[in-house]
């Protein structure tokens, strides 16, 4: 009799998937001594401050003594608390002088700056490094500058025969001075988000447009600016964000003053936990805060998905 091949037999069979097996938790078990450090960092670093945070809130807490449960009192200090309800008005209206302004102004110079100019590069690269300068720095700068006895600013003025200004020492000047530092620095950004996207504009439209008689208004309003709203949209939703969470530029130039008329909410914050050492109070107002960061994330998000829905829909 001719001699049979050697069947493949269960066994066998069983062995290799043992052998894959093995050798997939090895290789889990190598991915996982990799990630994990990171994975411990970011624990420890967010997830933990973030649920002790939370149950701070809900304490009477000062930092040295014991503290105690008082639920949602906290919360309903802030909404009696003057100085808080001074605080949100400072930073509603800091952001809505900065964000629009930095992100007109941005447009303005993407606009110049998309242009075939001489020494173009220059100055694209001047616009951009004061964005790259820390808040810190800025402040140190601009304290110096607008000193009111011996800064740069009022000596210029004195010069043209104009009166010396308080700026950060005035309560009527010292937040639009604020904001306006913080567009020396910020509108940088939104430059060079906006020249990217002018890169993109299909060039395909312009000149169809331009054949069909369209001046420089027209392109403009009709080819340039709807080809640019979502990177418009991602600019309203990441200076809102910034704004809303400025603190380094107030702390080092007014520290919440004077007579409290550039204390902003995180510095609020700040100022409740770690000077007042009432750190389950400055808890709740971080955490008023983040909800408010939460909303308006959401609210821009869900604009933006309807604004895809509805032209999906009107390009079928």
């Amino acid at each position: 009799m001719s001699a049979l091949p050697t069947p493949f037999t269960l066994p066998d069979h069983e062995r290799q998937l043992r052998a894959k097996r093995r050798g997939r938790r090895r290789e889990s078990a190598t991915a996982w001594g990799f990630v994990l450090p990171a994975v411990l960092i970011i624990i420890g670093l967010s997830v933990v401050p973030v649920i002790w945070s939370l149950l701070l809130s809900f304490r009477a807490d000062d930092l040295v003594t014991p503290s105690h449960w008082v639920g949602l009192d906290n919360y309903r200090a802030l909404t009696e608390d003057p100085h808080f309800s001074q605080a949100v008005g400072n930073t509603l209206l800091y952001t809505v002088l900065y964000v629009p302004l930095s992100i007109v102004l941005g447009l303005l110079l993407a606009l110049v700056l998309n242009r075939r100019i001489k020494l173009v590069g220059l100055y694209r690269t001047l616009i951009f490094v004061p964005f790259i300068i820390s808040e810190t720095a800025q402040g140190v700068l601009f304290s110096f500058i607008l000193d009111p006895q011996f800064g740069a600013a009022n000596s210029v003025l004195n010069k043209l025969g104009l009166p010396s200004q308080g700026f950060l020492t005035d309560p009527n000047q010292a937040l639009p001075v604020l904001v306006a530092v913080s567009l020396w620095s910020g509108t940088g950004f939104c430059v060079v988000i906006y020249l990217a996207a002018l890169q993109d504009v299909p060039q395909n439209l312009i000149e169809a447009a331009k054949l069909d008689g369209a001046g420089r208004r027209h392109l403009l309003r009709h080819v340039v600016l709807p080809t640019l709203t979502p990177v418009s949209v991602f600019l309203v939703m990441w200076q809102t964000l910034q704004s809303l969470q400025v603190f380094d530029l107030v702390y080092v130039t007014t520290k919440g003053g004077p007579l409290g008329s550039t204390t902003v909410i995180v510095y609020f914050i700040w100022e409740q936990a770690f000077k007042n050492f009432t750190a389950g109070y400055g808890a709740s107002a971080a955490y008023v805060l983040a909800l408010a960061l939460l909303v308006v994330g959401g609210a821009m998000r869900l604009a933006r998905r309807r604004k895809s829905a509805t032209a999906e829909g009107a390009a079928r």
